[in-house]
C-alpha cells in the first residue's frame, strides 16, 4: 500500500499529458519500457532493503558497501530527489483546482507557475502532509488505507470512461503517425515527463523497511508488486488519453496540447461531467497520498543520514513517545517550502526530480555486488536472481536514462549534486579528515562518473540536447559502454574497512524496538 500510494500520486493526472507531448502516441511505450528498467534497478535495492531493514534505508547502503564519501554523495541525490516530491503533490492539487469555474480558482495558475495565490494553498497543504505524520504513524496509516482505494477506483473509472465515451483509434496513427517525434522523444519522455518521477515510489517501502514486522517478506512484495500493478495502470490512462484527445486540439501536433488539468478537461470535452467532477477530488486526494508518505519517508532519510554522520545530531533525534524523527520533519518542512518557491509548477520540478533520481540509483547495483563480496555470510532474506546480471545491467539503464534526460539539464542536476559536497567536506573538517584517505579512494570512482556523464550528455546527439559530436545512436552506445566500465570501477573500489561495521549488525533485528512506544512495528 506504501509502494502503490507514493507511485500513484501526481504522477496519473499529469503524466500521460506530459508524456504525450514529447512523444506522441508512442509515450505508451514510454510507460512500458520505463517500468521494466526501474524493476531491473529495485532488485538490487530488494536484496539490500531486506537485508537492512532500517528507517530511511536508501541512504544508508553506499555508506555500507563504500564508506562516507560514496554513501553521503548517494544519500544526498536520493534526498534530494525525495523531498521535492512533497511540494510538487502540493502542486499538482492546485494546478487541477485552478480549472474550477470560480472566478477566483482562475488566478491561482497561469500555464506555467502558480501565482502567489496559489502557492499558499499549496504550502497549506505540505503543513497539513506534515501534520498527519507529526504525532503517529499510525495516523497516516490509516489516511493512507482510505486513500488507496480511492488511487484505484478513481483511474479505473478513468480509463473506463475515456475509452467508452471517447476514444478515437485514428489518434494512434494520425497526427504525425505514431510516434510523430521519433523514438529518441519516447526515451526522453521516460526520463523526464514523469515516468521516472511516478516510478520512483517504489523506494518508500524500503525507507519505511525499519518498521515492517517482516521485512525479508514484505519488501519483496512491496516492491515487485507495486511497480506491476502501477505499470498496468499508467498504460492504460496513457492508451486512453491518446484515444481521447479531440482532433481540433491536434492542430499544431501532439506538442501543442495545452492542459490545466488534463484529464479533468478531457472528461469535460466528452461531456462526462461527473468524471470530471470526481477527478478534481481525486487531484487533492492522490497526491495527497504520495505527498504524506514522502513526508514519513524523507524524516527516516534525514534519520538515516544523521546516524551515517553527515548531519546535526539534533535532526536524528526520535520522540521518545511517538518514535517520530520530528526535528527531521520541520527540516524537511523548511526544505519543501524553498523547492515550493523555486520551482512553481509540476512539469518543471517533476524533470529535475527525475534526473535527481535516476542519478541516486547508480550506488544501488554496486553496493549490492560489493556486500556480495566483502559480506558473504550476512543474512539475505531476500537474495535478488542473478545479481551478476541484474547489477550492471540497472547501472547502464540508469546511465542511459541520465543521458536520456537531454543537456543541458542532466549538467544542471549533477551540479545541484556536487553542491552537497561542501557539507560532506565540512564534516571531514570537523574530523580533522582523521581515516578520509582510504573513503576518498573508495568515492573518485563516483566523482569521476558524474562529470564523465555530464560531459557526454553535451557531447551527445541533438535529438538528446547535445552539441552532435557524437551522432544518434553512437552516442547510447558510448554511455552503455563506458558506464560499464565504471560500474566495474565501482565494484572495485568497495572496500572492507565499512562492511566490517556492517557485518556486526544483526538483519533482522526489529528496528522499531528502538522507539519507546512500540507504536511503529505493528502499523506499515
Amino acid at each position: 500500500m506504501v509502494g502503490l500510494s507514493s507511485i500513484i500520486g501526481s504522477g496519473w493526472l499529469f503524466g500521460s499529458w506530459k508524456a504525450a507531448k514529447v512523444a506522441g502516441p508512442a509515450a505508451v511505450f514510454a510507460w512500458v519500457i520505463g517500468a521494466g528498467i526501474m524493476l531491473l534497478i529495485a532488485m538490487s535495492y530488494m536484496e539490500l532493503g531486506s537485508m537492512f531493514p532500517k528507517s530511511g534505508g536508501m541512504v544508508r547502503y553506499a555508506q555500507y558497501s563504500h564508506g562516507s564519501m560514496v554513501g553521503y554523495m548517494g544519500g544526498w541525490s536520493n534526498w534530494v530527489a525525495i523531498v521535492s516530491v512533497i511540494p510538487i503533490e502540493a502542486e499538482a492539487s492546485v494546478q487541477y483546482m485552478s480549472s474550477w469555474k470560480w472566478h477566483w480558482a482562475k488566478g491561482l495558475y497561469d500555464g506555467k507557475e502558480l501565482h502567489p495565490a496559489g502557492l499558499a494553498i499549496a504550502a497549506v497543504l505540505v503543513i497539513f502532509y506534515f501534520l498527519i505524520n507529526y504525532w503517529t504513524v499510525r495516523l497516516y496509516a490509516m489516511a493512507n488505507g482510505f486513500i488507496m482505494i480511492v488511487k484505484f477506483i478513481v483511474p479505473a473509472l478513468t480509463i473506463i470512461g475515456l475509452i467508452a465515451s471517447g476514444f478515437h483509434s485514428g489518434n494512434f496513427t494520425h497526427h504525425g503517425g505514431f510516434a510523430p517525434y521519433g523514438w529518441s522523444a519516447v526515451l526522453t519522455a521516460i526520463a523526464t515527463s514523469g515516468v521516472v518521477f511516478a516510478f520512483n515510489g517504489f523506494q518508500s517501502p524500503i525507507n519505511l523497511a525499519g518498521e515492517a514486522r517482516n521485512p525479508g517478506r514484505s519488501v519483496p512484495i512491496a516492491l515487485i508488486g507495486a511497480l506491476v500493478i502501477s505499470a498496468v495502470v499508467y498504460v492504460g490512462l496513457q492508451t486512453a488519453f491518446v484515444g481521447a484527445v479531440p482532433g481540433h486540439l491536434l492542430g499544431h501536433g501532439w506538442s501543442g496540447i495545452d492542459l490545466k488539468s488534463p484529464f479533468a478537461d478531457l472528461a469535460i470535452a466528452v461531456n462526462l461531467n461527473w468524471l470530471a467532477v470526481t477527478l478534481y477530488a481525486d487531484a487533492f486526494i492522490s497526491p495527497s497520498g504520495t505527498g504524506m508518505t514522502y513526508t514519513a519517508t524523507t524524516s527516516r532519510m534525514i534519520q538515516g543520514m544523521q546516524e551515517n554522520g553527515y548531519f546535526p545530531r539534533v535532526l536524528g533525534r526520535v520522540h521518545p513517545k511517538y518514535g517520530i524523527p520530528q526535528p527531521a520533519m520541520w527540516f524537511n518542512l523548511a526544505v519543501s517550502f524553498v523547492f515550493l518557491c523555486l520551482f512553481r509548477g509540476w512539469g518543471t520540478l517533476s524533470a529535475v526530480i527525475s534526473v535527481a533520481t535516476v542519478i541516486s540509483y547508480v550506488t544501488g547495483p554496486v553496493s549490492a555486488m560489493v556486500l556480495r563480496r566483502t559480506c558473504p555470510d550476512l543474512p539475505r532474506p531476500t537474495r535478488a536472481p542473478a545479481l551478476k546480471v541484474i547489477a550492471p545491467a540497472g547501472f547502464m539503464f540508469a546511465s542511459l536514462l541520465l543521458f536520456w534526460s537531454k543537456w543541458p539539464l542532466t549538467g544542471e542536476v549533477i551540479l545541484i549534486m556536487a553542491l552537497g559536497l561542501p557539507i560532506y567536506l565540512y564534516y571531514c573538517w570537523k574530523e580533522r579528515f582523521e581515516g578520509f584517505a582510504p573513503h576518498l579512494k573508495a568515492g573518485v570512482w563516483l566523482i569521476a562518473y558524474l562529470g564523465w556523464m555530464a560531459l557526454l550528455s553535451a557531447l551527445g546527439s541533438a535529438k538528446f540536447g547535445g552539441y552532435d559530436v557524437f551522432p544518434y545512436g553512437v552516442d547510447m552506445v558510448v554511455v552503455a559502454v563506458t558506464s560499464l566500465g565504471f560500474y566495474a570501477w565501482g565494484v572495485r573500489s568497495g572496500w572492507a574497512g565499512p562492511s566490517r561495521e556492517v557485518a556486526g549488525e544483526s538483519a533482522t533485528e526489529d528496528i522499531s524496538t528502538e522507539a519507546a512506544g512500540g507504536d511503529l512495528a505493528p502499523v506499515v
